[in-house]
């Protein structure tokens, strides 16, 4: 049965898709079926920030330490760059062009200046060795690369084939440009469509070499304007119920501009929304309160992690955080557990968590509010409108609801394929437009999806299939624990058993024997970890901030094989 609060969203959807409204449905032909998009998007990126930008005009946008920049301010900066771009860089349509530096308002400019020039925005993960930045560049075959000062040291001496390019974080254009286009210069920019391409982004490299995911303009477009209509139908229930947030719309930038989540949701849809969005480039718990409270902010998005730090720091009383009405997690699972905590920590507002990849521009699942709280393990149901989602059996059917497969995502934001790698391509992206995630879960009877591992990470422990995230979650249930990662490592009887790894929050005194006889009680005993590894300190982490399972895999794996 849908909850209260689904028919309300389920309302107040289909009032922005109304025919005649910004938001009205149409269709497409694509994979031998007819896929929704929206009428009216802008047909490019160019259109997208030209039209939002004299929208909003002087609404403040970009917030980077002193500096404060409207959408006009930001707009005309990226215009006048990126007609110099085009004249004295001789950037041409589709070319890809890297970018490789940290969160900045110039950041901000350098993206949208690129896009405007018709070139496809290339973004280099700045957390990456100058090695791997390097790689990204070549496969994508980036001409040019701007890079900030500290990403243009790594890549000295790195074979690229690129110019590297240095700008610096200042805030002021005229410097920025200056750096970028010394000659300056100014000439025409292109007229660019929907099927122009317009970004490649990287996958996080936990299974090897990354992948370049390359989108066209309507997809990204397309993308960002469905996350729009998520968002409208959330403000409009919590209008209707009397509690809308209290402040112009505000964001935290704690998450890198050169991930999806960053990208699309966040920094694109800020430009639907008119929202502010204020940089924190480098993570810091107090410094992301202290910003809250200075600047109003209403909306918070990180990893889980980020989120839940803040709802447990000793410190949190110090602040107003009145004003912030979603804590939204994405990247990574969310410990049920933390659900609530973070509704307890913080009652003028509620938790969020949403489930997307950066080869479907980010959109797939979304879990709100109230429902978030009732279904906690879950990812929620599909991102309407444009969002079809279905599981496949491993013969590539499609199974009901409750039976555990590969989860796949069909719309018009899915990537068009991997950059130079139609093998990897043909390997994801089925005949009928589906895209297989990786990921294994099932969905309940009302449409949820709960997302059980990834593919790669079910350990088959004597025929026994183990979820790594279901042991997780009973071990994150203890209070003692701060962190964990489960895996399997191998074993000459069974194959394989399920080992963890766990670090004790601070004045904990957890031992081993605690912790199996805690699991004890919560899972089967073969599902009860073969090895429990005490961690020193925090477990390593990718890019994206998940942790490295990959890596603590192979580490342990030599260790329990000398035990």
């Amino acid at each position: 049965m849908p909850s209260a609060m689904d028919r309300s969203l389920a309302k107040h959807r289909a009032a922005c898709l109304a025919p005649g409204a910004p938001f009205e449905l149409a269709t497409i032909p694509r994979f031998g079926t007819q896929l929704p998009l929206f009428r009216h998007a802008p047909p490019s990126l160019a259109h997208f920030l030209a039209h939002f930008s004299a929208q909003h005009g002087d609404a403040p946008f970009l917030v980077d330490g002193d500096t404060r920049l409207s959408f006009a301010e930001c707009h005309a900066a990226a215009q006048s760059l990126a007609a110099a771009l085009v004249a004295s860089r001789g950037v041409a349509r589709g070319e890809r062009i890297g970018i490789a530096a940290r969160n900045s308002a110039n950041w901000a400019i350098v993206y949208m200046a690129v896009l405007m020039a018709g070139g496809c925005a290339t973004l280099l993960n700045g957390w990456w060795t100058g090695r791997e930045m390097a790689e990204a560049a070549a496969l994508a075959g980036c001409r040019i690369v701007l890079a900030d000062p500290p990403r243009a040291a790594r890549l000295e001496g790195e074979d690229h084939g690129a110019e590297i390019v240095v700008f610096s974080h200042r805030a002021d254009f005229p410097a920025l440009a200056a750096e970028i286009v010394p000659g300056g210069g100014a000439a025409a920019l292109p007229e660019l469509g929907p099927d122009d391409l317009a970004s490649i982004l990287f996958t996080s490299g936990s299974t090897g070499r990354a992948k370049g995911v390359y989108s066209d303009h309507r997809a990204v477009v397309q993308a960002v304007l469905n996350f729009a209509v998520q968002t409208l139908m959330v403000l409009g229930h919590l209008t209707e119920q009397g509690d809308p947030p209290p402040h112009p719309p505000a964001s935290l930038v704690c998450v890198p501009l050169f991930h999806v989540t960053g990208e699309v949701p966040l920094f694109l849809q800020s430009f639907v929304l008119g929202r502010k969005l204020v940089m924190l480039p480098k993570w810091d718990a107090v410094e992301a309160m202290r910003l809250i409270e200075a600047e109003r902010i209403t909306y918070f998005l990180g990893v889980p992690l980020m989120s839940h730090e803040i709802a447990s720091h000793p410190d949190r009383g110090k602040y107003d955080l009145s004003s912030c009405k979603s804590f939204v997690g994405g990247g990574a699972a969310r410990p049920p557990e933390h659900v609530a905590c973070l509704r307890e920590a913080f009652p003028q507002a509620f938790p969020v968590l949403g489930y997307g990849l950066t080869e479907t521009n980010a959109v797939g699942c979304g879990n709100f509010n109230e429902n978030y709280l009732a279904k906690p393990g879950s990812t929620g149901p599909v991102s309407a409108p444009l969002v079809e989602l279905a599981i496949f059996g491993p013969d590539g059917g499609a199974l009901p609801p409750g039976a555990m497969g590969e989860v796949a995502i069909r719309s018009i934001c899915n990537f068009g394929g991997y950059w130079q790698d139609p093998e990897a391509t043909r390997l994801t992206l089925r005949e009928d437009g589906f895209f297989l995630t990786g990921d294994l879960g099932h969905l309940d009877e009302d449409g949820y999806l709960f997302i059980v591992d990834r593919k790669k990470d079910i350990i088959i422990r004597g025929g026994e299939n183990i979820a790594c995230v279901e042991v997780e979650q009973a071990i994150y249930s203890h209070p003692g624990i701060a962190e964990c990662s489960v895996f399997g490592v191998p074993d000459a009887r069974l194959g394989e058993v399920p080992a963890a790894v766990w670090l004790p929050r601070p004045g904990h005194e957890l031992t081993e024997d605690d912790l199996r006889e805690f699991l004890a009680e919560r899972l089967a005993p073969f599902k009860i970890p073969g090895f429990l590894w005490r961690a020193a300190e925090p477990l390593p982490r990718l890019g994206t901030e998940k942790v490295d399972r990959r890596a603590l895999r192979e580490k342990y794996s030599r260790i329990s094989e000398g035990r």
